[in-house]
């Protein structure tokens, strides 16, 4: 029997689901013109030639992993394809990778280890999940002459609207960058979030933009906003014009009625020189409403919740400071490599519905 005529996937490339992490996965729909169209502005953007060797350890089945292969066929560079989310399998390949396509998980495992074993390595591609400023000068420090370009974009959007640039220099350090070539953004206010002024919802359009979900009209058309694709991310932007995430709406926390962002949460406690890597999220509470929780991946093994407390003191306005502290050796992830925050959430809860204190270090 013939499958039923779709209108949608008139002209469609690609039919790409979401991981699905926070619900049921979506099929979204990317048209053929707009996969080439976003082809072409990746090869002016991204250094991949002719020559070079690239290492992916990502999931071919995203976006991210996807792109980063077809624009490697194109330049006639070669592609060396890792058995998993790690920074190890590489092989005899480790002394010719001249460029290594990841998530910051494993960037952070990079970091951990006593030395780079990648002598050719000069440009990183990075995305899924922001890059902390923190993580771009270590590995800026770590890796003499590399250019680190941390993309960020959505799989409706066709990924990569924004890119910041990180080297020697720290101007776009701690944000998403600027809008990639062809891409239009906004930021709306939000007003049932009450968040500050300068703080509102990024919406993206750009030819890559998705032609819709795979089956699901209502869906589609809540997602898009005078062809604008609705994020659900929340940021501001900078002074010299690069857009900084300051969360998602649907993580924002709501402690005692004040609003907190996590990510806001994250990038303070990482800039502690016992911290490498940590997740805020909210966990139910009776009297608040929201009690905020903080997962910790310590550089220090020394390091305890009074030392952070005490910190973070003259950094941070008093509501926003964790209730809870949770010591992990690793950050759980998703599917994608991602930090997975409703995984890190799961993992405080109890059966009774009462969250645990965590030290697993």
């Amino acid at each position: 029997m013939a499958p039923l005529d779709r209108p949608l996937l008139r002209g469609a490339a690609l039919i790409v689901f979401t991981s699905g992490s926070t619900g049921r996965p979506k099929g979204v729909v990317l048209s053929h013109a707009g996969l080439r169209w976003k082809l072409q502005v990746l090869s002016r953007l991204v250094p991949i030639a002719d020559g070079d060797t690239v290492v992916v350890p990502l999931q071919l089945t995203f976006i991210f992993g996807i792109w980063v292969n077809l624009l490697t066929l194109m330049s006639g560079a070669q592609l060396l394809l890792a058995p998993r989310l790690s920074t190890t399998g590489f092989g005899q390949s480790e002394r010719t990778v001249s460029v290594l396509a990841t998530v910051p998980t494993v960037l952070r495992t990079l970091l951990a280890q006593d030395r780079i074993a990648l002598p050719k390595l000069a440009t990183i591609l990075t995305g899924g999940e922001p890059c902390a400023a923190e993580l771009a000068q270590d590995l800026v420090a770590r890796v003499p002459g590399v250019s680190i370009y941390d993309l960020f974009g959505l799989t409706e959007t066709g990924s990569c609207d924004f890119c910041a640039l990180h080297r020697k220099s720290t101007d776009m350090h701690g944000t998403i960058g600027r809008e990639t070539e062809g891409v239009t953004s906004r930021i709306q206010r939000v007003p049932e979030l009450d968040l500050p002024e300068g703080i509102g919802e990024l919406q993206i359009r750009s030819p890559a933009n998705m032609l819709g979900y795979l089956d699901d009209p209502v869906l589609t058309a809540s997602a898009l906003s005078d062809g604008y694709f609705r994020t659900g991310d929340l940021v501001s932007r900078t002074e010299n014009g690069c857009v900084r995430l300051v969360g998602r709406s649907k993580d924002i926390i709501s402690r005692g009625a004040n609003k907190i962002a996590p990510l806001e949460i994250e990038n303070l406690y990482t800039q502690h020189e016992g911290v490498a890597s940590a997740v805020a999220f909210g966990v139910p509470d009776e009297r608040l409403g929201e009690r905020l929780h903080l997962m910790v991946v310590a550089r220090d093994p020394g390091i305890s919740e009074d030392d952070l407390r005490t910190w973070s003191a003259d950094r941070l306005e008093r509501f926003k400071t964790p209730d809870v502290f949770h010591f992990v050796p690793n950050l759980p992830v998703g599917a994608t490599g991602k930090t997975d925050r409703a995984a890190a959430r799961a993992l405080v809860k109890l059966d009774d519905g009462d969250p645990r204190i965590l030290d697993t270090r």
